[in-house]
């Protein structure tokens, strides 16, 4: 270590105008990081743009395989949900996992990852129910939305968490209850 960074006084504007002191800031450096904690990707929520990239992604692989491809992520079936957006009125789409199935039932998780907010899809349809919905490759579908009761949320949530172990992580992350939306055909 150079001597100038043992001579430190700690005080941030002592060192500034001095060349010493820039090198006892770079000398210092990578003390205070030898042993950093690796961050958990799994724990930073993706931004809108990464969401709506990874989304773009996707439907293109759906378009160019023909729908041959891309009909399930990890494991789970995907579903292609159309809301009118709640405040242009505009059609949204987007794909989805449905990790429950129930008779002609779809369920989905509004989780967004575990964030502290709901995803705007979510918003949509719960102030506009009526929804468009194109399961595993076939035609869409009108169908109504409406968000679990209490009830069948606590009937339905452990199934969807010990399935899918993710999203009894995104529930820990945050501390909205994350729901759970029934899609139903109308």
């Amino acid at each position: 270590m150079r001597p100038e960074a043992e001579e430190d006084s700690g005080d941030p504007a002592s060192m500034a105008p001095s060349t010493a002191g820039r090198r006892a800031i770079r000398a210092r450096a990578p003390e205070r990081r030898a042993d950093p904690t690796p961050v958990d990707s799994l724990s930073v929520m993706p931004s809108d743009f990464a969401l709506k990239t990874m989304n773009t992604i996707h439907h293109t692989i759906l378009k160019i395989s023909g729908g041959k491809l891309g009909w399930t992520a990890g494991k789970m079936p995907v579903l292609e949900l159309t809301t009118t957006g709640r405040k242009s009125g505009q059609p949204r789409t987007v794909l989805l996992t449905s990790p429950l199935q129930e008779a002609d039932t779809l369920v989905i998780v509004a989780s967004r990852g575990g964030d502290d907010q709901h995803p705007a899809w979510f918003l949509n349809l719960r102030d506009n129910p009526e929804v468009i919905v194109k399961w595993q490759g076939a035609a869409p579908k009108k169908m109504t939305a409406s968000i679990a009761s209490p009830d069948e949320r606590e009937r339905m949530w452990p199934i969807v968490a010990e399935a899918y172990k993710g999203y009894a992580g995104y529930q820990n992350k945050t501390e909205r209850e994350i729901p759970l939306v029934l899609l139903n055909p109308t």
